[in-house]
C-alpha cells in the first residue's frame, strides 16, 4: 500500500510541475518590466497643436490598425495622422 500512496504522490508532483512548465510557456508576459504597451490610435484630431505645447511624439505601433502620432502636451493626449 505505501508503494501506491508514493506512487501517486510522484504522479500529482509530475501534473503540477507540467503544468507549471505549460503556463510559463504559454505565458504572454514580459520578463524585468522591458514590455510597454504600444500606443495605437483610434480616433485623430484635425487642429495644430503649437510646436511650444507639445511634450513628446510618438509614432504608433506598426501592429496598430491605423498609422499615426501619439502626442502629449500638458493639457493631454491627443492622435494625428501626421505631423503638420
Amino acid at each position: 500500500m505505501p508503494a501506491e500512496k508514493m506512487e501517486m504522490k510522484m504522479s500529482c508532483v509530475c501534473l503540477v510541475l507540467g503544468l507549471v512548465l505549460l503556463m510559463t510557456v504559454s505565458s504572454d508576459a514580459c520578463p524585468h518590466a522591458i514590455c510597454q504597451p504600444h500606443p495605437c490610435c483610434f480616433t485623430f484630431i484635425t487642429f495644430k497643436i503649437p510646436d511650444t505645447e507639445i511634450l513628446k511624439v510618438v509614432k504608433t505601433h506598426r501592429n496598430c490598425r491605423k498609422e499615426g502620432y501619439v502626442i502629449t502636451t500638458p493639457k493631454g493626449i491627443f492622435c494625428k495622422k501626421d505631423l503638420k
